[in-house]
């Protein structure tokens, strides 16, 4: 039976499969029942300093087999109140990565220092989130941002800092590097593709925000491009996000160079129990194509595309 286990950046998890931040996080009990199904960790809502109710409905535009179109708005609970939520997944064992997000690199420090106590082993920067006015990607697209907010973080805590990028950007291998020189222990890619769609009847956006976010397989393609290009010209891990449903695709970002995946809109459509069918089809897949470990996946499509070259 292959070895499924993931280390990068000082994190050890069971298996390369994270619950993606934003899905099935609302509470402890939420992140507890993710690893309970089989999840290797999880990732945290993006929490901010201040609860926020998101947007108006609508917020969410699904489309039959391949994704969500959403503008969710960042609706979370605040730091004041969410660690209680850590610390139930904390209690039972679960390898928690806190989210957070804010308006400038002081903010991020603040909320990751906050985010310290409550046992979590890593830090995500939400750098990326395509549609809150004033934080996520309108921050995340500038180089020069994406350093000075991963540098304040990283001083100010002593936990793996990871940054998840936005491939809303002319180039999302300058922000890998920006955070890279900033001092990140690995980065995420991708957080949604800006997108909208339209009511014809109504004459209007059919999202309450108007522009949202596309997940799910539709982006799977970016994503995995995006993971490619980051893990050939950085040295730090990169975590895969975008559009994996099955094991193949999981497969296809490890091979890209991704060290683990995070699954998000899978979730939404399949539920919690998702997990556990990943982690037993990429066992049996890793078997049937003679490869030992997850890890020994790990950028293996470079190394073939550098032989053939």
């Amino acid at each position: 039976m292959a070895d499924l286990r993931a280390r990068f950046a000082g994190i050890e998890l069971r298996n390369p499969f994270l619950l993606a931040s934003g899905i099935w996080g609302e509470s402890g009990e939420s992140l507890k029942g993710a690893y309970e199904a089989g999840a290797g960790g999880v990732v945290t809502k993006s929490i901010g300093s201040a609860p926020r109710p998101g947007y108006p409905n609508p917020t969410i535009e699904t489309y039959e087999r391949f994704g969500f179109l959403n503008a969710m708005g960042l609706p979370n609970p605040g730091i004041e109140e969410y660690p209680r939520e850590i610390a139930v997944a904390r209690a039972a064992g679960v390898p928690v990565i806190g989210s957070v997000f804010g308006a400038d690199a002081d903010e991020f420090a603040k909320l990751a220092e906050r985010m310290v106590p409550t046992g979590i082993c890593a830090v995500e920067l939400n750098l990326s989130c395509p549609h809150a006015e004033g934080f996520g990607s309108e921050i995340g697209q500038d180089p020069a941002e994406v350093e000075a907010v991963t540098k304040a973080v990283v001083r100010a805590v002593r936990i793996p800092v990871i940054a998840k990028l936005t491939p809303n950007t002319a180039d999302i291998v300058e922000l890998a590097r920006a955070a890279e020189r900033g001092g990140a222990a690995a980065v995420s890619a991708i957080n949604t593709v800006r997108a909208l769609a339209i009511d014809v009847r109504l004459r209007r956006p059919t999202l309450s925000h108007g522009l949202g976010g596309l997940s799910g397989s539709a982006i799977k393609p970016i994503g995995l491009a995006c993971v490619w290009q980051i893990s050939e010209s950085v040295k730090i891990p990169v975590i895969g996000v975008g559009g994996i449903q099955t094991a193949e695709d999981a497969l296809e970002y490890l091979m890209a160079g991704a060290s683990a995946v995070e699954i998000g809109t899978a979730v939404a459509f399949e539920g919690i129990g998702v997990f556990g069918r990943l982690v037993a089809d990429l066992s049996r897949l890793l078997d049937e194509l003679g490869i030992p470990a997850a890890a020994d996946a790990v950028g293996a499509a470079h190394h073939v595309a550098a032989r053939s070259g």
